[in-house]
């Protein structure tokens, strides 16, 4: 079976390309290096968007392509905070960014497991997902930034929307393992 790609896939991988060169820009020793890596993540987000909308809009959804999203979107995440840990030595920093990414982790395989055994709707995106993807990317955007912007504490911005990602990362992930148990138990009790 060959792999049809389109619009919105070759979208998905211009963000999944944008990784290595906003990875690049970040340790670049410039002084504008901080502005660059945060247009370069804009753009990625950007492609995000678009890469649904035309999807839809065009109706070029396809298995791949649901597969391809979040994949792109999660190593985008992990590698930023990997580096934002590393540059800002802090457990302030480091204890969020191991409760998302660890929870990225989990859900992942959660949806893989549930995917073999026939129960993969039951951990699809739910709206609390969503906002904390909101409070992440803002706060990514805020750290990757980092300068105070027309008096406006940026990085201070960043701390707190990255804790409210934390808390909402726990909360959804409960959902989704509820969910989940759920749905494993009402098939183990159909199956007795």
């Amino acid at each position: 079976m060959a792999l049809a790609f389109n619009l919105p896939i070759y979208l998905t991988f211009l963000r999944i390309a944008l990784i290595p060169l906003l990875a690049v820009v970040f340790y670049l020793p410039w002084e504008y290096s901080n502005l660059a890596c945060t247009l370069i993540f804009l753009l990625a987000g950007f492609t995000d968007w678009l890469d649904g909308y035309l999807a839809r809009r065009m109706q070029l959804e396809t298995q791949f392509g649901a597969f391809l999203d979040p994949v792109a979107d999660k190593l985008m995440v992990t590698v930023i905070l990997v580096m934002l840990v590393e540059r800002i030595h802090s457990p302030y920093l480091a204890i969020p960014a191991a409760i998302i990414i660890g929870r990225e982790i989990t859900i992942a395989s959660l949806r893989e497991w549930m995917a073999e055994i026939g129960k993969r709707a039951q951990v699809q995106v739910s709206v609390l997902g969503k906002w904390k993807t909101s409070a992440q990317m803002l706060a990514i955007g805020f750290f990757l930034y980092r300068d105070d912007l027309f008096g406006l504490p940026v990085l201070s911005l960043g701390y707190g929307l990255l804790y409210v990602a934390a808390i909402l990362t726990l909360w959804s992930m409960i959902q989704y393992l509820q969910a989940a148990f759920t749905a494993i138990n009402s098939t183990q009790k159909t199956d007795h």
